[in-house]
């Protein structure tokens, strides 16, 4: 029986505004210099998206949040294979607000921001060869 085509559009559009998110954090880091706040937000977007996509294929309810732990969770029902993934993800929760609004916070570094894509393709891998072809993005 083929997928409901109302899911498999909504899991497609996760999915393509991750991917959108991820091209935004690539290119931040190829400013001069590189806009680290603005790829450290687009990182956390491209997970919290991509767990959104991998739960609404599953048919998975969940709330509007920004926590990555939330969100892994659920993903973690329902496969547990993604723990590692979800682990590292986690705690680039934080870049969904802490350098988008004025406050005392030490600039991020280039590092930071470099590790936080390298999570981003890890959950970007980890969820996508999880759905059918299919779901995924073209």
């Amino acid at each position: 029986m083929p997928p409901d085509p109302v899911r498999l559009a909504d899991v497609k559009s996760w999915l393509s505004r991750a991917s959108a998110d991820m091209r935004a954090a690539e290119h931040g880091m190829t400013a001069e210099p590189p806009l680290v706040g603005d790829v450290l937000f687009h990182t956390q977007q491209v997970v919290e998206k991509c767990f959104k996509g991998f739960l609404a294929w599953h048919d998975v309810p969940f709330r509007k949040t920004h926590s990555l732990e939330e969100l892994g969770e659920l993903c973690l029902s329902i496969d547990r294979s993604l723990e590692s993934v979800v682990e590292r993800a986690v705690p680039l929760t934080e870049y969904a607000w802490k350098f988008r609004y004025p406050g005392v916070y030490e600039d991020p570094s280039p590092d930071e921001a470099t590790e936080s894509l390298a999570v981003v393709e890890a959950v970007w891998t980890a969820v996508v060869v999880r759905l059918p072809e299919k779901a995924r993005p073209t």
